[in-house]
């Protein structure tokens, strides 16, 4: 069983929150998920002009993950540059949900959550009836 050190995501999730490129709404986001083999990986926001092709910290974090050979996030914080800590956006929380799943804790004020509290009823893979339920 890993144990989350859950002071170490979220210095992790800050320092990377420090090379965000976002110019247009000044907040600076930086993510750090634990994966289920124990490696912590980070990212962090990179707004566009037109921000519907801005990239939040998340889809980097996943796809740091995936590039990495691994599938699973077991806990995950976002902060900003300053250490404060930031909830996933809705369609963030959607993308933790196909690569955490709805045990994924959540670093939230006071404690971590699991997404399932932060993402009730969620549509996942099982919802799709030609899939078979896996993705």
């Amino acid at each position: 069983m890993i144990v989350v050190d859950w002071d170490a995501l979220r210095v992790a999730a800050r320092r990377a929150a420090a090379s965000a490129y976002a110019p247009y709404s000044g907040l600076h986001v930086g993510v750090a998920g634990l994966s289920s083999n124990g490696t912590v990986f980070t990212a962090c926001n990179v707004e566009n002009v037109s921000f519907g092709l801005t990239l939040c910290a998340e889809c980097g974090l996943v796809s740091a993950l995936r590039s990495a050979g691994e599938d699973s996030l077991i806990a995950v914080a976002a902060a900003d540059d300053r250490g404060n800590l930031l909830t996933p956006c809705g369609r963030c929380r959607q993308l933790l949900m196909e690569h955490g799943g709805s045990s994924m804790l959540v670093d939230t004020d006071p404690i971590p959550l699991p997404l399932a509290e932060l993402l009730p009823g969620a549509f996942d893979a099982s919802d799709l009836p030609s899939s078979g339920g896996r993705p």
